[in-house]
């Protein structure tokens, strides 16, 4: 039974107990309609919370944080409690049913008054819960790598200037090669117009190509897992985000950050030239539908712009699955789902008059990217049996929590 049917099932389940046991309660056994409410909700919420935590989630699932969290999760139960009792009660005084059927039906309104309530308060507690785990670098011991940073750039039909594009990012993070080391990996997304054979002339570290075109999402993917640095980032080839920004994701990660995002929505964010009001208008809407894989939520998941740790990066791409538009939402639910940590930076945007993306047809490619992430979490499918990563510092001894602490970037 796939995790879906499970969830399902242990709703109906709790609910029949709710229910029937409140009827059964008030018209069986002559209870007061509060109190036979209580105690039907209360064995409903033991039901619905031991069946869960036996059944339903994996202990690396995100949701699973819900049922771990005693507090906010028993809370949340009381709120739903005195909830559905009080609706209940108002509705029995105005309505004053006698016999089961309009009981039946009073029940019917407080349990889903009270089920709104809990499915807010719930995602809200989700959120809190997720970012306040990410909010704090972790610190770990350096990673192992080549180099000190790697720039993964992928590229589709990019010919005609991928050449001037890896001379900018040699030339905007130079200092960063003078010490430690740069590697430009590209990517050719099955191009077919000579982009790999011109990145080779221009230099680039790495030229990986294949056929036929894949999507972007398998392109960073590629280019991620071949790159060497202990730092990895990506960007998009046409430079929308000038290299000399990476500075800044690279700076954070060697802080102590798992991994760092630049976001188009931060208040400090500046554009130098502005993306087409339909374009914006459909990121806006394409950040909405995220929030049914999300449980942070997040200024901005389709900046072009992100950094990681060497090791953090081949933990996440070594599991993703979506070679499209949605990528990097899958990226965001692994960070959420491996327990990584994570800060978002302003950029500076340069919109490319060049853009391949379509609003409409990449919005309708993102639901269905959208769906298939939920249903590989169902499935087990980003499951791991333990993220081979360096422990956490941040959560050690005070000292080494001072050391490790920096002022959030951004």
């Amino acid at each position: 039974m796939n995790l879906l049917r499970r969830v399902l099932v242990i709703g109906v389940l709790a609910t029949l107990v709710d229910v029937v046991g409140f009827v059964v309660l008030v018209e069986a056994f002559g209870w007061r309609v509060w109190v036979a409410d209580g105690v039907a909700v209360a064995a409903a919420t033991l039901v619905s919370y031991f069946l869960h935590t036996a059944r339903t989630f994996s202990p690396g699932a995100p949701s699973r944080r819900w049922f771990e969290s005693h507090g906010r999760y028993w809370g949340t139960a009381l709120a739903a409690l005195l909830t559905d009792v009080g609706v209940i009660v108002l509705l029995d005084l105005v309505v004053q049913p006698n016999w089961w059927l309009p009981l039946l039906a009073l029940k019917s309104c407080s349990l889903g008054v009270a089920f709104l309530v809990r499915s807010l308060t719930y995602r809200d507690l989700m959120f809190h819960a997720v970012r306040d785990a990410q909010s704090v670098p972790a610190c770990r011991q350096t990673p192992e790598g080549a180099v000190r940073l790697s720039v993964v750039v992928p590229a589709y039909r990019e010919a005609d200037r991928i050449a001037a594009g890896i001379g900018r990012i040699r030339a905007d993070l130079a200092a960063v090669a003078d010490a430690g080391g740069l590697e430009v990996v590209v990517v050719d997304d099955g191009s077919g117009d000579g982009t790999a054979e011109a990145a080779r002339d221009a230099g680039a570290d790495q030229v990986i190509s294949y056929a036929p075109n894949r999507g972007k999402g398998a392109a960073v993917r590629q280019g991620m897992l071949a790159a060497k640095g202990r730092t990895v980032a990506f960007t998009d080839a046409d430079l929308s985000y000038s290299p000399a920004q990476i500075t800044r994701l690279l700076e954070a990660v060697e802080a102590g950050w798992d991994v760092v995002v630049g976001s188009r929505r931060h208040t400090a964010t500046m554009t130098v030239v502005r993306a087409g009001r339909l374009r914006e208008l459909g990121g806006r809407v394409i950040n909405v539908f995220t929030g049914v894989v999300l449980l942070g939520r997040y200024r901005d998941t389709q900046c072009g712009l992100k950094a990681f740790r060497g090791d953090v990066a081949r933990l996440v791409f070594a599991n993703t699955t979506v070679d499209g538009f949605a990528f990097d939402v899958e990226v965001f639910h692994l960070v959420e789902r491996y327990r990584l940590t994570l800060t978002e930076v302003p950029v500076e945007v340069e919109n490319s008059q060049r853009s391949t993306v379509s609003v409409v047809r990449d919005a309708a490619r993102l639901i269905v990217d959208l769906v298939s992430i939920r249903n590989n979490d169902r499935t087990g499918v980003y499951d791991v049996a333990e993220p081979a990563l360096p422990p956490s510092r941040a959560g050690g001894s005070p000292g080494g929590l001072r050391r490790c602490r920096t002022p959030r970037v951004g």
